[in-house]
């Protein structure tokens, strides 16, 4: 046994929060040897792309502790022990080995755009400049005739090696028609059935992807749904949030450059490292939802002190996220702290459903069985919708506690 993977099975104990210890020593172990035995596969391919990624880091002013510590949070947000970030570093540096295509359908590119963010680079965004991108309408230089023509050398090429992402909602309704790509006329829906046929897995990015997000909103006038509405008897990953954020993407192709098989999912295949527990969990404002101190309206003393936000509309109780960990732009800040309430927008049927301001227990939608307190497997598929009686039933307690307190403090 060698020397780290020795360190996988004494120190896992010791890994963050976040992982399983349940597994015990074993799983670890054997998933250790896994992924050692992929890299050293990986390592003895050619690299699709020639980019250096140690290279372009130095390039961009970060040096080998600054990729260190990196590989080291990434190993936490993965829900690995610690040890396991040696790997994790090794396969950040392998990532050039998996080719990726990516196509957009029914979007506005804000996905594409996420990736894209000019605020300066940072390792996620650079580790994802090292992937093989073999075909991206946005960024390829061709055009026309000619990126059509680097499209059907890439699937020939990579059949079945390739990732394949998704941007942008399919119609599969009579407004299917409307909505082609090509000289020859091809339907967004035939399009991605015949480059999903060979791909290895299919990510499907942001909500439109994922659930039909906007364009599936009342009335639909084009049908739209998601990709696994569409794609039968192919690994499917759903990254939901409108954007979805760069750090899960890298998350994603990470996981299968290290084990060469995709994360383990949800009922609504979403990863579990970023969507296996709720915006609410981990929300800079749980404390004051606990303590019945909510913003009663925008502008009054609760809001000036950053009260819970659920009485104005915010939808982190029912929304699976982590937002709240990983958060936007170079992780400066989240819809919440900028005093925004969730909109639920990694759910399905977001648009309808959550997108307004108002509670869920104001909300005209039937309710299931369970509270506040449930993991997202807990809900299930169908659970999912909302929470709407639970969460209802909490912060009425939580406020009438609040109450009390208050008037108790008064008497004393």
């Amino acid at each position: 046994m060698s020397e780290r993977r020795e360190a996988a099975v004494k120190l896992f104990t010791a890994a963050n929060a976040t992982v399983d210890t349940n597994r015990g020593e074993t799983y670890y172990t054997d998933l250790y040897r896994r992924c050692e035995a992929r890299l050293s596969e990986l390592r003895a391919m050619a690299p699709q792309s020639r980019i250096n990624l140690h290279e372009v880091l130095q390039d961009d002013g970060f040096d080998r502790r600054d990729f260190m510590k990196w590989a080291s949070a990434t190993t936490a947000m993965l829900m690995l022990p610690s040890s396991f970030t040696p790997l994790v570093a090794e396969a950040a540096e392998l990532m050039n080995r998996v080719p990726v295509i990516w196509i957009e359908l029914q979007d506005c590119a804000g996905n594409s755009e996420a990736l894209l963010r000019s605020d300066g680079p940072k390792i996620d965004e650079i580790v994802l400049d090292i992937i093989s991108l073999e075909f991206h309408e946005t960024l390829m230089a061709p055009s026309g005739h000619q990126a059509e023509k680097q499209l059907e050398e890439a699937l020939e090429h990579f059949k079945g090696k390739y990732l394949l992402f998704v941007e942008g909602a399919i119609p599969v309704g009579v407004g299917k028609d409307w909505c082609t790509i090509g000289a020859s006329g091809e339907t967004f829906e035939d399009h991605l059935l015949r480059l999903s046929k060979d791909a290895a897995a299919v990510v499907a990015v942001g909500s439109c992807a994922t659930f039909g997000g906007v364009p599936a909103a009342a009335p639909n006038p084009t049908g739209a749904v998601g990709v696994m509405d569409v794609v039968k008897g192919k690994p499917i990953i759903n990254i939901p949030a409108c954007p979805a954020n760069p750090a899960n993407m890298v998350g994603v192709v990470l996981h299968f450059v290290l084990t060469g098989q995709i994360p383990e999912l949800d009922s609504l295949l979403r990863p579990k490292f970023a969507f296996g527990y709720r915006i609410h969990d981990n929300c800079e404002r749980r404390a004051h939802f606990d303590a019945g101190e909510f913003v009663e309206e925008w502008g009054d003393v609760g809001a000036q002190n950053n009260f819970c936000l659920y009485k104005m509309g915010c939808k982190g109780p029912m929304t699976f996220n982590n937002c709240s960990i990983v958060r936007y732009n170079e992780g400066v800040n989240w819809p919440i702290g900028v005093g925004r309430g969730c909109i639920g927008c990694s759910e399905p049927d977001f648009w309808d459903k959550y997108a307004y301001e108002r509670p869920m227990a104001d909300a005209n939608i039937k309710a299931p069985f369970g509270g506040v307190e449930k993991s997202v497997d807990e809900f299930g598929l169908g659970m999912l919708a909302a929470t709407a009686v639970g969460i209802g039933i909490h912060a009425a307690a939580s406020a009438l506690i609040g109450k009390k307190s208050t008037e108790c403090g008064e008497e004393s």
